[in-house]
């Protein structure tokens, strides 16, 4: 094998710019078959695209000979299922974050992933320049050693960091697990995983302003094995006037602070100050999909794998349970 053939299930919201378009763009990468439950709007997805297959049935896809790998696009609480189906036509996985509904379905998929198996999380950040930079920098010690991360996510319901559906699927417990808190935590908890290494404990709590089930206050915290500790706090339900978006890092010698949907990296420390500023491709996904190509083709390692999504999916059911 030294071409990847793409057949996207689930070719909404997010695989309109985010991701879709990256499949085309990345070397040794093609995109070729989408699927939707609406064969209109599959068609519409291809034709726009110029993607040669279209489908409105799951096994259809699959049967396609041509397609090696998929990239699971559709809303969490059918990740599992959709997983099972492509793992046993032996397809090659792109799994969109949040991995699964919850952390008891994301150690189901876990347990029947074997070595034979690539699965690869779509936990995408880790290829952005700003958190690549943000590594880099722990790594060189320039703040010293870490003590602790502060994430603090202010938005109002009305926010404009989460994409929209016609259907707000994303505020429906049943199909997302939870809220917008669900649908976003799992990239900032992410990092904060492949920054600090493994986790010895998480609790947290939240609350429904809205008393509907759906929870838009979230706080929680993290003991890291290393000793580092972490606090964060989501609220889908802030001022207009108080919304931010910022992750700080303590260290002995210094901080680190940046944005999640920014393009910034702020370095205070004993040795200098500096600011670093990127440009993030316009199909976000890219870096990560290139990374996810050059692992199916084993040139790489696995960029995020199912027992470190599965890690995360733990964390985001001990702050909201």
């Amino acid at each position: 094998m030294n071409t990847i053939n793409w057949g996207i299930i689930g070719a909404g919201d997010v695989a309109e710019v985010k991701s879709g378009p990256a499949f085309q763009k990345v070397e040794n990468s093609n995109l070729i078959a989408v699927m939707r439950r609406n064969a209109e709007k599959a068609k519409d997805f291809a034709e726009r695209h110029k993607v040669p297959f279209w489908y409105d049935s799951i096994d259809d896809l699959l049967a396609n000979k041509e397609i090696n790998a998929v990239y699971i696009a559709t809303p969490p609480s059918t990740h599992l299922e959709i997983a099972k189906k492509c793992l046993a036509a032996k397809k090659l996985i792109y799994l969109e974050k949040p991995m699964t509904l919850n952390a008891e379905e994301a150690s189901a998929l876990n347990k029947i992933v074997t070595k034979n198996d690539t699965i690869v999380v779509a936990h995408y950040r880790r290829k952005l320049l700003p958190f690549l930079k943000v590594k880099e920098l722990i790594d060189s010690n320039i703040i010293g050693d870490i003590i602790f991360a502060d994430i603090q996510i202010l938005q109002s319901n009305e926010n404009d960091i989460i994409t929209k559906t016609e259907d707000h699927w994303r505020l429906k417990p049943a199909i997302s697990g939870g809220g917008y808190f669900n649908d976003i935590a799992p990239h900032q908890i992410d990092l904060m995983y492949y920054y600090f290494g493994e986790i010895e404990n998480s609790t947290g709590f939240s609350h429904s302003s809205k008393n509907n089930k759906v929870d838009d206050l979230v706080n929680g915290i993290i003991n890291f094995k290393n000793g580092v500790q972490f606090r964060g706090i989501w609220n889908f339900n802030a001022n207009e006037r108080e919304t931010k978006d910022e992750c700080k890092i303590y260290g002995t010698e210094g901080s680190i602070t940046f944005s999640f949907y920014g393009e910034k990296v702020i370095l205070t420390s004993a040795e200098k100050n500096e600011v670093f500023k990127f440009t993030n491709p316009k199909n976000i996904q890219q870096p990560m999909i290139e990374a996810t190509v050059n692992y199916f083709l084993k040139k790489t390692k696995n960029p995020c794998t199912v027992k470190e999504g599965l890690e995360v999916m733990k964390v985001i059911d001990s702050f909201i349970s």
